[in-house]
C-alpha cells in the first residue's frame, strides 16, 4: 500500500493517498484501465471474455467458438435454428432404380437391383437470408415388392461393375421365393445441413427421404426338359 498523509487545519480533515503501480490499482503502470482492473497485456487494452466474438463473415458467435461452423457444445448465434419443417420446400430429387437382367429374374436365384443418388445443394430463401441447402445420400431402404425390405449403405452396382456373374448374390440383390409381378422401390435418406448467406454448413437435426416406386420385376421360373430335337427342328417343342 502507498503512504497516507492526515492534515487538520482545524476547520476540516484532508486524508490522502500516494498508490503505487502495482497490480489492480490506480491508473497508472501496464495494463492500467482505470477502473481498478488489469490484464497485465494487450497494450493496456483489457480482455472482457463476454465480449461479442465475429468471425471473418460477421457472424456473432458464442465465447470458444472460432467459426460460424461450431460444433459440440458451441453453435453460431445471431442466426436462426432450422428444423425439417423449415426446409420443407427444399426437395431432394428421387434417386433412380433399376434391376437386372432387364427387370426380370428367376425363381430362387438372385435379382439384383441397383440405385443411385448423390449430394445435392439447392439455393433458396430462408428467414430473409439467402441460404444453400445441401442433402447428402447416407442409407438405401429398398423394397422388393414381395415384402422383403434390406438397408444398405449404398446403392449398389452392376454385375459387371463388380466383377461378378449374372445371378450371384451382391449386397443389394435379393431372391424371390415364387413367381409373379412385384412392383419394386427404394427411399434415399438424406442428412440435410444449410448454409446461410455464403458461410459454413450447419447440420440440420433429422432425416429427409426420397422414394422412387413404381419398378416393375417379373420373376419366372426356369425349368429343364429333355427333349429329342431342338427347337430349330421342332418349333413347337417344349421351352420353345
Amino acid at each position: 500500500m502507498g503512504a497516507c498523509s492526515v492534515e487538520n487545519s482545524g476547520s476540516q480533515i484532508d486524508i490522502g493517498a500516494q498508490t503505487g503501480g502495482g497490480p489492480g490499482r490506480g491508473n497508472t503502470g501496464p495494463g492500467a484501465n482505470n477502473g481498478g482492473n488489469s490484464n497485465g497485456g494487450n497494450n493496456g487494452a483489457p480482455v472482457d471474455p463476454d465480449a461479442p466474438r465475429y468471425d471473418e463473415n460477421g457472424n456473432l458467435l458464442r465465447p470458444g467458438c472460432e467459426t460460424v461452423l461450431c460444433r459440440g457444445n458451441y453453435t453460431a448465434v445471431g442466426l436462426p435454428d432450422v428444423t425439417l419443417a423449415d426446409i420443407a420446400s427444399f426437395r431432394p430429387a428421387a434417386p433412380s432404380l433399376a434391376s437386372e437382367p432387364a427387370g426380370i429374374g428367376i425363381v430362387g436365384m438372385p435379382t439384383n437391383l441397383v440405385s443411385a443418388a448423390s449430394a445435392q445443394s439447392i439455393p433458396g430463401t430462408l428467414f430473409g437470408y439467402d441460404v444453400v441447402v445441401r442433402f447428402t445420400p447416407i442409407g438405401y431402404r429398398f423394397a422388393y415388392g414381395d415384402g422383403a425390405t434390406r438397408t444398405a449403405a449404398s446403392g449398389g452396382a452392376s454385375w459387371t461393375a463388380l466383377g461378378q456373374a449374372q445371378f450371384t448374390p451382391t449386397g443389394t440383390s435379393h431372391a424371390y421365393p415364387a413367381r409373379g409381378d412385384y412392383i419394386a422401390a427404394v427411399t434415399v435418406q438424406y442428412a440435410p445441413e444449410v448454409s446461410f448467406d455464403g458461410g459454413g454448413w450447419r447440420e440440420i437435426d433429422g432425416i429427409v427421404e426420397a422414394t422412387t416406386g413404381g419398378h416393375p420385376v417379373q420373376i419366372v421360373e426356369a425349368r429343364t426338359a429333355l427333349v429329342d430335337r431342338t427347337c430349330v427342328e421342332n418349333p413347337t417343342g417344349p421351352g420353345c
